[in-house]
């Protein structure tokens, strides 16, 4: 199974990213894959997803999320939603892109008022292009960073059955 992390947060190597590649790190190791998750990192891209012409990093970006089995897709909540750049990056991808994958959405937000927007804005998005979504996805408070393993632990713990049974039955 091959897994990607894809994160939309526009300021290079930000907390989202770390708590994305240590949520994907934590999934791998559960579900006993060995190799580590490919990265996409949004930061650096998006001088060229809003350029003019097409470019070589952004299409290796796309096959890379095209190519995946398993996408853990993560961002900054801003204003009780994801990003821009991450919608940006998905709004170029095909009518039911990732049909047959699975998607595990992430939001990093310092505020729980804002708890939901994982499960009511991410969440959909990810349905709409075609990946199955077992839920629950991770709202991950900045407050709770520190106590990240935890965190991760607990989340794995209800999203690794349901990856390990889909398999089961699309295999």
């Amino acid at each position: 199974m091959t897994i990607v992390t894809l994160v939309g947060n526009p300021r290079a190597g930000s907390r989202t990213l770390d708590v994305a590649v240590r949520a994907a790190e934590a999934v791998a190791a559960r579900i006993g894959r060995t190799a580590p998750p490919e990265v996409v990192d949004l930061a650096g891209l998006a001088p060229h997803l809003f350029g003019p012409q097409p470019s070589a990093p952004l299409e290796v970006a796309l096959e890379l999320v095209l190519d995946a089995d398993l996408l853990v897709v993560a961002g900054p909540t801003y204003k009780g939603s994801y990003t821009g750049l991450l919608k940006a990056f998905l709004d170029r991808l095909p009518h039911r892109a990732l049909a047959g994958k699975f998607a595990l959405p992430l939001l990093v937000m310092g505020d729980p008022k804002h708890s939901l927007a994982v499960e009511v804005h991410l969440r959909p998005l990810l349905v709409e292009l075609g990946a199955w979504v077992p839920t629950p996805g991770l709202a991950l408070l900045e407050s709770r960073i520190p106590e990240l393993d935890d965190v991760l632990a607990g989340w794995v713990d209800q999203v690794a059955p349901q990856l390990t049974l889909a398999q089961e039955v699309t295999a």
